[in-house]
């Protein structure tokens, strides 16, 4: 650790991947500055806090190219105080990165995006919403292109998934159907309780796109009036 790391732990999250890591930028004088959970704040903390007092390994995030260590604590200071904290678009990883490259970047978000196929999509909706309630005016069209592209990734992971499980309900319904003109009852009911079980996850799945589809269509929406307004 040497000043103008970027320096992160590992931390619970259990309502999520289990685990996360949070990021700042190391003073070289004992300090950290950091996104400070339970402020939400840009703050410049003791050591301590921003591993909240545990003993946590503390790791540092290592880049071919970047700014000198001066540079890196000038660019963390220049934040100090600010309140603009969105989880998908402006999480302590971004405000770290951005600091060290001139980058707002978050492999974690990128990681986590293609998890979003296996969870409620609704837990999309509100962390977008707050981004384009809470984002500086300047940054809002950035955002909402962001936002747009997120939603494709999750929604590329998520269509071959419906495709699929049509296709097999349609596959399975024809299996009945041929079982039941052999008089194959026993075959008939097996194909038909697969054929319910994909038609079952056809209608999960289809619910994630049409919500994806809204949130695209509101987010579309909304940088349609941000670019008329910019203009």
């Amino acid at each position: 650790m040497a000043r103008g790391d970027q320096i992160y732990v590992i931390k619970e999250f259990l309502n999520i991947q289990g685990v996360y890591e949070h990021h700042g930028i190391d003073c070289g004088d004992g300090t950290v500055i950091h996104w400070r959970k339970g402020t939400d704040t840009i703050e410049r903390t003791t050591l301590a806090t921003f591993t909240s007092r545990s003993k946590s390994q503390i790791y540092v995030r290592s880049y071919s190219v970047c700014y000198i260590p001066d540079v890196v604590v000038q660019r963390a200071m220049s934040r100090l105080g600010e309140r603009y904290y969105n989880l998908l678009f402006n999480n302590c990883e971004h405000f770290a990165t951005w600091c060290k490259t001139g980058r707002s970047e978050s492999q974690q978000v990128k990681d986590f995006l293609p998890v979003l196929s296996h969870i409620n999509t609704e837990t999309l909706a509100e962390p977008i919403k707050q981004a384009l309630q809470d984002a500086n005016p300047d940054d809002a069209i950035p955002l909402l292109n962001e936002a747009l592209a997120d939603i494709k990734v999750v929604w590329d992971n998520i269509q071959p998934q419906y495709n699929k499980a049509v296709f097999e309900m349609n596959a399975w319904h024809q299996v009945a159907q041929q079982a039941v003109s052999q008089n194959r009852e026993d075959l008939a009911r097996a194909a038909i309780k697969k054929k319910l079980n994909y038609r079952k996850q056809a209608t999960e799945i289809k619910a994630k796109l049409e919500q994806l589809a809204t949130m695209t269509e509101t987010l579309v929406r909304n940088r349609t009036s941000s670019q008329e307004i910019s203009l």
